[in-house]
């Protein structure tokens, strides 16, 4: 069976347990009298354990209550389809998920058509959508630190490739207050202009194209097979099948035959940061 983005969720949520403990891979997997390849192999995502092999790992280890639980619920449904996250524990698992792909990534194309690509967004501006989005005071600190965060994979050395097809209203809409909005524009400019990173613009005059159906990820990794991220307001989805991933890579094909080139977006983008200095607050 290929690896799943749920099977590789869940032997990441395995090996950190492991981990966590001081752990080396080979003396637990003398513990649990399993071949060490194997418990590779799950930790990995390569194989995926049973719920009750799980169930034993986690019990050798001492995890118990809320993450016992959280991780043995990664078991059931591995081998599906899509991955549907639609309760928290799920959402932060997926999320975990996510950071990985995007950490290994050799390059992710992202469709936004109404919002800055998270992975340009500045602090101030994730935080005016987080605030706006009702997310408790208390937790926007944690999350913005985890948004910036994953910025990492296209701003190391060797970053991954990353295409950008954003929509015009993207740059039009004001999030958060002007001096917000003008500095996160300011920060598309700059970034524009490192070699792994290729900003569009999708314009309004465009007509009807797929990411008017709403954004998504689209992950690439060198030895692995592709994946498609979407999420929204209550819930996220991986897929992983290649007739799903492939409707999406068509999507991204006809998306960029009507998005802007790149040095006319980089025209149109300075245009927008003049527009949103003019503004009045």
């Amino acid at each position: 069976m290929a690896r799943t983005p749920k099977g590789r969720a869940l032997g990441g949520a395995l090996r950190q347990a492991r981990e966590d403990r001081g752990l080396k891979l080979r003396d637990f997997a003398s513990t649990l009298g399993r071949d060490p390849g194997v418990l590779s192999r799950w930790e990995t995502g390569e194989r995926t354990p049973k719920p009750e092999q799980v169930a034993q790992i986690l019990t050798a280890l001492g995890v118990v209550g809320e993450q016992y639980e959280e991780i043995v619920s990664l078991a059931y449904g591995t081998d599906a389809p899509q991955w549907v996250a639609t309760r928290l524990p799920d959402q932060k698992q997926q999320l975990a998920a996510l950071v990985d792909y995007e950490q290994n990534a050799s390059e992710i194309i992202e469709v936004a058509p109404l919002l800055i690509p998270g992975l340009l967004q500045t602090s101030g501006y994730v935080r005016a959508i987080m605030s706006g989005g009702g997310v408790p005071a208390g937790e926007i600190a944690t999350r913005a630190a985890i948004r910036i965060g994953r910025k990492d994979v296209i701003l190391r050395n060797e970053p991954a490739r990353f295409l950008a097809l954003v929509g015009e209203g993207a740059l039009r809409q004001v999030v958060g207050d002007r001096d917000t909005m003008v500095e996160q524009l300011r920060h598309l400019v700059d970034l524009s202009e490192r070699s792994n990173i290729d900003l569009r613009v999708v314009p309004y005059r465009s007509g009807w194209n797929p990411s008017l159906e709403g954004g998504f990820l689209l992950i690439k990794q060198e030895k692995l097979d592709p994946v498609v991220a979407l999420e929204n307001r209550r819930s996220g989805l991986f897929l992983h099948e290649y007739d799903d991933v492939t409707v999406y890579e068509q999507a991204v094909e006809q998306i960029a035959r009507v998005a802007l080139s790149s040095k006319a977006s980089m025209m149109l983008l300075r245009k927008a940061v003049k527009s949103v200095e003019d503004l009045n607050d």
